[in-house]
């Protein structure tokens, strides 16, 4: 029978719960175990997709087309499994189907509550994302107990428990250890309030894991499990890590969480093979040598916008042994001081974004690639960007743009639009349903760089936008030296785009940040680093 791990949080938000459970799907995975994971989200919205980057972070999307939470990214990365729509649900979701359900009568006029059809809804979501095959189902309650939100969720997990063998479900709790500086101390109070919070709603942790900043002594460790009833042995602790986050899973390893889970369902396994990942942490943590990177967007304030980006570029350094320094330039900066603040980077990279704001420092920074032999990377509206910066200074199509830009109006041959909505698509439309979400297929020119680098002539990558490169202008890009790299083999649309006298120049209108993973970088970030690598030591 499949095994249920739940794992929350308490005292604070943030914690790194996500992390956690990212690093122990990793480490059954490596003991030879079928692992899927998934993440509840007690917020309202149907979908993260329509939620502001600087609120919600990045929206991670799937092979299938669902827009979830960046969290997705992180069992992707570390734990290796694929994720999917099932993979994640919000409360929003959860109400939506179960209104739907009622609009058409599926509950015989009967009174809807939270108990029992809100908590039914939440474990058939739970089920869904399990089968058979799958040995252990690692799931995750976003916020922390005790929230409004997350008390649905709560409720429905110790209703599931009931109905299983205490050998079947584990409840691991993720808690903040908070060291006061004045006066040298570590408190283990909020913690113990906060295991007992969750056992007044009925769970009782069977482990406990404890972020701290500071090493926690083994007196400290014993007076936790003792108020909190929990085994000793079952007080982890996972103190903050010197280097990079890829060394949690090492050191929950140390700490023999996965042994002790397995112990707890009676699961036999073999011996954990991670010789990989310690490889590739020992490159992170020693690099050979260092590469600056410019990322230029607009939702620069914010490391979790472009959670998946970052960390692509830092696979791309591994792959590399180099250490990736990022440098976060706001695009909006480079409209109000020139492109200055670009100088001295190996490599540019314009990632993903919606809207006109910083459009205009997004092109002056490419251009200053394109003319520098600055080796440069676009994706999905860093593409766009490009394709516009390119019909403009090197077409002479001085007034170029894209559709996005006129709200609902249509270009003229005065502004012609180099990116446009296909036909088919409304411009003005439902902003949660009207894009190009999930996984496609490229097929690559022979000549390409792109070709060179994925060592494929068809690949598959993610999408998620509105606007495509307008067709009718591939001639005139064409003739002035852009090459058409990669298009979808069904529709013809274009998906990469090349400039083959630049020293790198790709751009692709998928996000490949989201399939980088950081034992396998992705053959687009692994090569940018490498040009950019070469470009510094010109």
């Amino acid at each position: 029978m499949s095994k249920f791990i739940f794992i929350t949080g308490g005292v604070v938000s943030s914690l790194g719960k996500g992390l956690t459970a990212a690093s122990i799907g990793l480490l059954l995975r490596a003991r030879g175990l079928n692992v899927r994971m998934q993440k509840l989200d007690p917020y309202i919205n149907v979908d993260p997709g329509t939620m502001n980057p600087f609120q919600h972070g990045e929206v991670f999307v799937t092979d299938d087309g669902a827009e979830t939470d960046l969290d997705l990214g992180h069992y992707e990365r570390f734990a290796g499994v694929r994720t999917n729509r099932q993979s994640n649900y919000t409360t929003g979701r959860i109400y939506l189907d179960i209104i739907e359900r009622e609009r058409r009568g599926d509950f015989l006029g009967g009174t809807v509550q939270v108990v029992p059809h809100v908590t039914n809804a939440i474990q058939d979501a739970i089920l869904k994302n399990a089968a058979p095959e799958v040995e252990v189902n690692i799931v995750e309650l976003g916020g922390t107990v005790g929230d409004i939100e997350g008390l649905p969720y709560i409720e429905a997990f110790r209703q599931f428990s009931l109905d299983r063998p205490v050998d079947e479900v584990m409840f691991i709790h993720l808690t903040l250890i908070p060291y006061l500086r004045a006066s040298g101390e570590v408190k283990t109070k909020p913690t113990q309030h906060s295991v007992q919070k969750l056992r007044e709603f009925g769970i009782q942790p069977d482990m406990l894991i404890c972020r701290a900043e500071v090493p926690i002594d083994d007196e400290q460790r014993r007076k936790i499990g003792m108020f909190c009833h929990i085994r000793t042995g079952d007080v982890i602790i996972e103190k903050d890590v010197d280097h990079s986050i890829y060394e949690v899973p090492l050191l929950l390893e140390r700490e023999g969480v996965a042994d002790k889970i397995c112990k707890h369902f009676n699961l036999a396994t073999d011996a954990p093979n991670l010789t990989q990942w310690e490889e590739m942490v020992t490159r992170v943590i020693h690099p050979a040598g260092e590469v600056e990177i410019a990322v230029v967007g607009k939702y620069m304030t914010l490391t979790d916008s472009y959670k998946s980006v970052y960390e692509a570029l830092a696979h791309g350094g591994a792959a590399n042994h180099v250490r990736v320094k990022i440098r976060k330039i706001e695009a909006e900066d480079l409209e109000k001081d020139g492109v200055k603040a670009l100088e001295g980077v190996g490599g540019l990279l314009v990632p993903g974004g919606f809207g006109k704001r910083g459009v205009e420092g997004k092109m002056l920074a490419i251009r200053w690639a394109r003319e520098n032999n600055v080796p440069f990377l676009g994706l999905c509206y860093g593409m766009q960007c490009a394709v516009i910066e390119f019909a403009r200074h090197v077409c002479g199509e001085a007034e170029a743009l894209s559709g996005e830009w006129l709200e609902g109006g249509k270009g003229n041959e005065n502004q012609p639009e180099y990116i446009t909505i296909m036909p088919g698509q409304a411009r003005v439309t439902d902003k949660g349903g009207s894009m190009r979400l999930g996984a496609y297929a490229c097929q690559l020119k022979p000549e390409s760089k792109s070709r060179q680098l994925y060592d494929a002539e068809v690949v598959r990558e993610r999408h998620r936008h509105r606007y495509e490169l307008n067709p009718e202008k591939i001639p005139t890009l064409e003739q002035h030296g852009m090459l058409i790299a990669g298009r979808n083999p069904d529709s013809r649309l274009v998906e990469i785009i090349e400039l083959p006298a630049h020293p790198f120049f790709i751009a692709t209108q998928a996000h490949p940040e989201f399939r980088s993973r950081p034992i396998s970088a992705h053959p687009l970030f692994a090569g940018f680093i490498k040009a950019a690598t070469e470009q510094g030591k010109q």
